[in-house]
């Protein structure tokens, strides 16, 4: 396999696992300031809290991984991606340090701030509209090149269909997911009023979540009928897709194996998702930007991959010791084991 092959091969795992991770972190921060709208918040606010204790602080580690590696494999990237990244990403930051600061001061009285609560569900909403941008504007048609100028073209990209259809996807998807994965932890905590509230968010969240995937794929079909060519071409992978999210919510529905039943939603989009990544190919920014134009010299490409994979080597044993010791520890579950302060 050529160099750019293995490097965007291993960018884009990285980014999937931000995929994850990320969504059940933004995701919770709704569905807790949701609960406490509700007056719900005695039911689920214990569940949350105990998965975001020790898991908030690694969230963002996938996502710097992508984007120092984005730059690094493909320097040319930052070129294009720079200046018209400067308000989305701009603002991504913003609420990513405004979503910190919860977390920062919830032992001084954040958590029962209301205030406090809605910028952390807000920012679990508008951390991964601003994020998806990227993902849209690498489609094409939001950029125009003049000469050694890179000009953004905002208005095209606020009136464009297919943009709203992913920031859409990206919006009910987080929820999905993290509704998903809380309804397995709370079964695991043998929480069953939580485990009942969770449950009913992910089968309400579900059907949106499918809608919004077949809206991206109309809006892709009339945006850039050449990605849209290639997707039906890797048909299988989304039917697998398909398949893996009826299983999850059958699952869910009929409240048996809900650990293979969140399984199944990391696979649902795993098969979407790399199904996307690999239509996409070898462009990086259409029409400008492809992963063989774009890459780094051989020499730096090679340390690049060596350390990245180290990295992922390294990072995928620490996950796993952090969801053997905590998440995944019957004790610390049931809240019967203190955990790491927030």
């Amino acid at each position: 396999m050529h160099l750019e092959w293995i490097g965007i091969t291993v960018l884009w795992t990285f980014l999937y696992g931000y995929l994850i991770v990320a969504s059940i972190d933004f995701g919770a921060g709704f569905f807790s300031y949701y609960s406490a709208v509700t007056k719900q918040e005695h039911i689920i606010n214990q569940i949350i809290d105990r998965y975001l204790s020790p898991v908030w602080e690694v969230t963002n580690v996938f996502l710097v991984f992508f984007f120092v590696g984005l730059v690094g494999f493909f320097p040319e990237t930052a070129y294009y991606y720079g200046t018209t990244l400067l308000l989305p990403g701009g603002i991504a930051l913003l609420l990513l340090a405004i979503r910190g600061s919860f977390y920062a001061f919830a032992n001084y009285g954040a958590r029962k701030s209301r205030l406090y609560l809605f910028l952390y569900g807000a920012t679990g909403l508008f951390i991964p509209a601003s994020l998806s941008t990227v993902l849209t504007i690498s489609e094409g048609g939001f950029i125009r090149k003049e000469g050694d100028d890179v000009i953004f073209l905002p208005d095209r990209l606020l009136t464009s269909p297919y943009s709203w259809s992913v920031v859409f996807l990206a919006l009910v998807s987080v929820l999905y997911i993290s509704a998903s994965f809380l309804t397995f932890y709370a079964h695991r905590a043998e929480d069953r009023p939580a485990m009942e509230l969770l449950r009913k968010y992910a089968l309400a969240w579900s059907g949106p979540t499918i809608l919004a995937s077949f809206l991206v794929f109309v809006g892709l079909s009339q945006h850039n009928p050449q990605h849209f060519a290639k997707t039906l071409e890797l048909w299988w992978m989304f039917a697998l897709s398909l398949l893996c999210f009826l299983g999850a919510v059958t699952l869910i529905w009929k409240r048996k194996a809900l650990g293979w039943a969140f399984i199944l939603v990391m696979l649902q989009f795993a098969f979407a998702f790399y199904g996307y990544g690999i239509s996409h190919l070898p462009y990086l920014l259409y029409p400008y930007v492809t992963i063989h134009s774009a890459l780094t010299n051989s020499t730096m490409g090679v340390a690049l991959v060596t350390a990245f994979i180290a990295g992922l080597f390294l990072l995928i044993p620490s996950l796993y010791l952090l969801l053997r010791l905590f998440l995944f520890n019957a004790k610390y579950v049931r809240g019967e084991k203190g955990g790491p302060r927030s």
